[in-house]
């Protein structure tokens, strides 16, 4: 997908033969029920996301793995069922010997970048030559519920707040961070432009937090 000027601009006049440069959005939550392309009705303007998916493929019947975050991902980045990588909530890491996309795009020759959250504990590449920014939530144990006090949540953790507290929201840590996520992302891809014939391939990997259709229409707005 190449959206942004940036991204046109980073994928213009490839010479015959070249690798395509890849840009992968990822986005917490959102329901295809409330996407005009699922459904006409929907109040929801998503602009950018209607033109992709217009000159693009959309799927019908595609299934998350998990209901959970962590795992999802780490589906989509092995390829695999989360039970078959151990991966069965946020708190569970994956083995640095399962190898995911980002690894075989990096031996094709493209330069693996990953920009915002991904949930990776311990190990924060699994691939990935570098990261643009990084995770929102901790990279370490600290989802683990300790079950001595299992009503208890940290400050950072989700909780009732969110829906005692539900009105409208001017900010949040989510979006100062996906706000950070596009800048950075954006960034990338002029530098990449910047560099020149001799640049390699990227592949960049643009991770959202939940329910962030603003900064999602940021990143592809023409």
């Amino acid at each position: 997908m190449q959206a942004t000027d940036a991204a046109r601009a980073a994928g213009a006049q490839l010479p015959s033969g070249s690798k395509p440069n890849i840009l992968y959005i990822m986005a917490d939550q959102l329901a295809a029920p409330l996407l005009k392309m699922h459904n006409p009705k929907s109040k929801i303007k998503t602009p950018n996301l209607d033109r992709l998916a217009e000159s693009g493929v959309v799927f019908d019947q595609a299934y998350c793995p998990s209901p959970l975050c962590a795992p999802s991902r780490m589906s989509m980045v092995t390829g695999q069922l989360p039970t078959k990588i151990g991966a069965f909530d946020n708190a569970n890491s994956v083995g640095s010997d399962i190898p995911t996309y980002a690894h075989y795009m990096r031996s094709n020759g493209y330069e693996t970048v990953l920009a915002g959250k991904m949930h990776f504990i311990g190990e924060q590449l699994h691939g990935y030559e570098k990261r643009l920014t990084s995770d929102i939530y901790p990279g370490d144990y600290g989802w683990v519920v300790n079950w001595d006090e299992p009503d208890r949540r940290l400050e950072w953790y989700h909780n009732a707040s969110s829906i005692l507290q539900a009105g409208p929201c001017v900010r949040s840590n989510q979006l100062d961070y996906d706000e950070e996520v596009i800048y950075k992302s954006k960034q990338f891809l002029y530098d990449h432009v910047r560099q020149g014939e001799q640049k390699r391939p990227f592949c960049l990997t643009v991770s959202l937090s939940p329910l962030d259709e603003i900064c999602l229409e940021q990143l592809l707005t023409k």
